[in-house]
């Protein structure tokens, strides 16, 4: 993945195939399909503090070795001054933070923030319960599939794992637009099955990419 933005990471033409295909699922479904993409789902504030301590002291030990005096009086100093720039490093290099963070707190900052998502978005508002978002932070390159309760009530919601390691694999080898529509179309597979659309189904969550 690149490490484009999300506002730039599909383009104009990539984001209208993505809202066909949204447009498209939900023909045969009374469930509701929701795509965003963000840059980031956390800050990661502690990473980035604990990556900028040792790239710093790292940095301080080898300039002090360079200059032949490694002291405690001449390496403080040096890990001080050279925190400034180990933290521009860091802030122009956002994944390097992620070292410092382990796999279980990358899960769950992407699981919380797509919930976050769904409910600031007001995804949870459709008639029956049966909105799903298909959740993409690009820092992290990990995907989150969120189901409302309607639709859990139906579908475990483990059941969308491997459609997001899909996405996620599809992200990672630089397809993602035709992952992402692939999935989607899946998505619109399994609602239909569940939730078959009424004649009375009108198109409550937004066809486009949110981002």
């Amino acid at each position: 993945m690149s490490a484009k933005t999300a506002k730039d990471f599909f383009t104009a033409d990539e984001k209208e195939t993505i809202r066909q295909a949204v447009a498209a699922a939900e023909r045969g479904t009374s469930g509701q399909i929701a795509t965003m993409v963000v840059d980031e789902s956390d800050s990661y504030r502690e990473a980035a503090l604990c990556g900028v301590l040792f790239l710093s002291g790292l940095l301080a030990l080898v300039v002090s070795i360079v200059i032949h005096h490694v002291t405690i009086w001449s390496y403080i100093p040096l890990a001080f001054v050279l925190s400034l720039p180990s933290a521009v490093i860091f802030k122009r290099f956002p994944r390097l933070k992620l070292s410092f963070v382990g796999k279980k707190r990358l899960e769950e900052a992407v699981r919380e923030r797509a919930v976050q998502a769904f409910f600031e978005k007001r995804l949870y508002r459709t008639t029956n319960e049966t909105g799903i978002l298909i959740f993409i932070s690009l820092l992290e390159r990990k995907v989150w599939i969120l189901g409302d309760r309607g639709i859990n009530a139906r579908i475990r919601p483990e059941s969308w794992g491997d459609l997001a390691t899909e996405l996620a694999t599809g992200l990672h080898e630089g397809h993602a637009c035709n992952a992402l529509c692939s999935v989607i179309t899946s998505c619109g597979a399994e609602l239909a099955r569940h939730f078959p659309r009424k004649a009375d189904s009108g198109n409550e969550l937004p066809d486009d990419l949110i981002l």
